[in-house]
């Protein structure tokens, strides 16, 4: 019998896509890539998808669809016995917490380093942007149009110049600590990649470790975290840098102190901007008193304000990034004891314990491969 080969729609400057698909190249599942550019995908998969055109969106023969990145690392993961996700418990936090703090958590320099440097970045995306639409006289001024919206949310996602010096900064720093980090270790939580790694791989590759001005930052600082990159594209464990200690995570669910410092770092933007995002939504939520159960969630609802380093930012509420959270929080929940004990001081360690009461009054459910309120 043949082996069924699903249909990933993506392209390669996608931010999500990229998470995804490296996740199948890992697994070792067998898909092809397509464009969303077909009337297949518009008038069958689309419709499938929950009305959205968001990527990656996944097609199988037998019709079915699954949109969204983490939705389809869900679906194999609970099909082929959860190869990626650690067992023991405070590696697993750990993995799911680096999750969201790469797919959520690096969107304003992914958004910055791609749409304000024109002079390095334009040929580049001009050329990428081309591929979301079908060949035809109208395709370079839909690409432009697409692009020009991206542009704008920039903003939206904090990335302003009065923002630009700490945003750079802050990135600079997260860069080195990962740096640091693979250059004593092939992935996240040892010699094979755990969630963690295919939610960082969302910002660092597609936006940070393709276009060309972030590009050569990875290339000129950071060669162990651009090698982490190609490592994560690659079906092999390609573990070339490394001899020994097999294809498993760390022994005795141990975190190790460079995975801590990449926390730290993280922490001073990803806690501030939750924070602030939980109460913007919450306001909102408070404010919907004929939001009914099953309503689909908005990418974002409101903008959330907060400071980095003492620069002052005002970022899109993201309702999306508690959803994710919420996996952390539950995990966190079901530690006992030694893990419980150790955990808490981890977090303290890495300034991440606020987010263990990040809430939303209003809980995220999946339905209809659409994110909705429960």
């Amino acid at each position: 019998m043949a082996t069924e080969i699903a249909t990933l729609y993506g392209v390669p400057h996608s931010l999500y896509t990229g998470r995804a698909r490296s996740y199948l190249i890992k697994a070792g599942i067998p898909y092809r890539e397509r464009a969303p550019t077909s009337i297949h995908f518009r008038e069958v998969v689309v419709p499938a998808a929950g009305g959205r055109q968001g990527l990656p969106t996944m097609e199988f023969s037998d019709g079915q669809v699954i949109r969204d990145g983490a939705a389809i690392i869900d679906h194999f993961e609970a099909t082929s016995g959860r190869l990626f996700a650690p067992t023991m418990p405070r590696q697993n936090l750990v993995s799911l917490l680096f999750d969201v703090l790469g797919a959520e958590g690096l969107l304003r320099p992914a958004m910055h380093y791609r749409w304000n440097f024109p002079e390095r970045n334009l040929a580049f995306l001009e050329h990428h942007f081309r591929l979301l639409f079908p060949k035809g006289p109208k395709q370079a001024e839909l690409a432009g149009r697409a692009a020009d919206s991206m542009r704008a949310a920039t903003v939206a996602f904090g990335a302003t110049p009065d923002t630009r010096e700490v945003v750079e900064a802050v990135y600079l720093d997260v860069v080195s600590a990962l740096d640091a980090h693979f250059e004593q270790f092939p992935y996240l939580l040892g010699n094979r990649p755990c969630i963690g790694d295919f939610g960082m791989m969302a910002p660092l590759f597609a936006h940070l470790g393709r276009d060309p001005e972030p590009l050569a930052i990875m290339q000129a600082r950071a060669p162990s975290l651009l090698r982490w990159v190609e490592r994560m594209n690659r079906a092999e464990p390609d573990l070339v840098e490394f001899e020994g200690g097999g294809e498993s995570f760390l022994a005795g669910d141990e975190i190790p102190e460079t995975l801590v410092a990449v926390m730290r770092v993280l922490a001073e933007d990803f806690v501030p901007e939750t924070l602030a995002a939980a109460k913007c939504i919450n306001e909102w939520l408070a404010s919907q008193d004929e939001l009914e159960a099953g309503s689909e969630v908005q990418r974002g609802v409101g903008f959330g304000e907060f400071e980095v380093r003492g620069v002052a930012v005002k970022a899109l509420a993201q309702p999306y990034r508690f959803y994710l959270l919420g996996r952390v929080q539950r995990a966190y929940a079901d530690l006992v004891g030694e893990d419980r004990n150790a955990m808490d001081a981890l977090l303290a360690s890495a300034g991440m314990t606020p987010l263990l009461g990040a809430t939303l009054t209003r809980a995220i459910g999946r339905e209809r491969n659409l994110e909705v309120w429960q």
